[in-house]
């Protein structure tokens, strides 16, 4: 029979350890969950955990009966957060590969330059005058082209790319590659642990972003985002629970919803779709951390 293995004090420790690490990061989503599917009646009582006292989809039912943007809003943020980390990916993974090669002659200066950007902004009254004069104004590309570049994100792939060796873009010049595909089919495949990353912090800003489109597009119902318009259910659920003036109005608004339950409800409908993706990030993380140890 094969030998057990002796179990220590100390994996004794990192499994509790690690139990306590789950519970910590479960419980508040588990919280939030239970409170979206709990009556908002009952949820005033406060005292819910994990599992609804009474559960209901009411909260649910009125999200989406109250606003029937809601389909075009989700299709926007889909297409926006998709466009978004594409374009956005790609752009910073360009820049920073001309800002890693030593023989560029403006690497450093540029590269101050983003950084400068980093600590010091221009305020939001000029870039909204920008936005304005280059026309982006009730335009999809105003969700696109504004944050086509992070100059954090340029950094963080700059400094990957510092650490592949030089010689594998001598070798592909001396077998008469250019810049493009030394790019895109050396250096590129080499990064995608960092793209993986740099991904993931641009969809996820991309998806939660609301404020462009209260700036920008807000008199334009074919661009609202899924963001938008859950705020704005918010907002309403909040000014309906404070008409105390209003006996009727308030008891039919205590019946129906409140605004801890819905806040949780638009949590659980703004959290699950981006929520998804991390496992197929992940997957194509791992293939890329695969692809650059083999590779190196």
């Amino acid at each position: 029979m094969r030998k057990l293995k002796k179990i220590t004090l100390f994996d004794l420790i990192l499994v509790v350890f690690m139990i306590l690490v789950c519970i910590v990061t479960l419980y508040p989503f588990l919280h939030v969950l239970a409170i979206s599917f709990n009556d908002a009646t009952d949820a005033v009582r406060g005292g819910i955990h994990i599992i609804p006292r009474e559960f209901t989809l009411d909260n649910y039912r009125h999200i989406f009966s109250t606003n029937t943007a809601l389909p075009r809003a989700f299709f926007n943020s889909v297409l926006r957060t998709v466009i978004g980390t594409v374009t956005g990916v790609m752009s910073c993974a360009i820049l920073a590969y001309t800002l890693s090669r030593k023989k560029f002659m403006f690497r450093k200066s540029v590269s101050m330059l983003l950084v400068f950007t980093m600590y010091i902004s221009g305020g939001l009254i000029p870039e909204f005058l920008l936005i304005r004069n280059l026309g982006l104004v009730n335009q999809f590309a105003v969700y696109i082209i504004p944050s086509l570049i992070s100059a954090f994100n340029v950094i963080v792939i700059r400094s990957f790319m510092d650490s592949l060796p030089d010689a594998l873009e001598e070798s592909a010049k001396m077998d008469g590659a250019n810049d493009f595909t030394i790019f895109f089919k050396i250096i590129l495949p080499l990064c995608l642990p960092v793209i993986a990353t740099v991904a993931l912090f641009v969809a996820v800003g991309q998806w939660n972003s609301w404020f462009d489109t209260y700036l920008y597009a807000r008199n334009q119902e074919s661009l609202t985002t899924l963001q938008f318009e859950l705020m704005k259910i918010l907002e309403d659920a909040n000014i309906s629970a404070a008409q105390i003036n209003n006996p009727v109005s308030a008891q039919q608004v205590a019946n129906r919803v409140s605004p801890t339950s819905v806040r949780m409800a638009i949590t659980i409908v703004a959290t699950v779709p981006i929520l998804l993706v991390y496992p197929f990030l992940q997957k194509y993380f791992v293939t890329g951390l695969t692809i650059g140890a083999i590779k190196s």
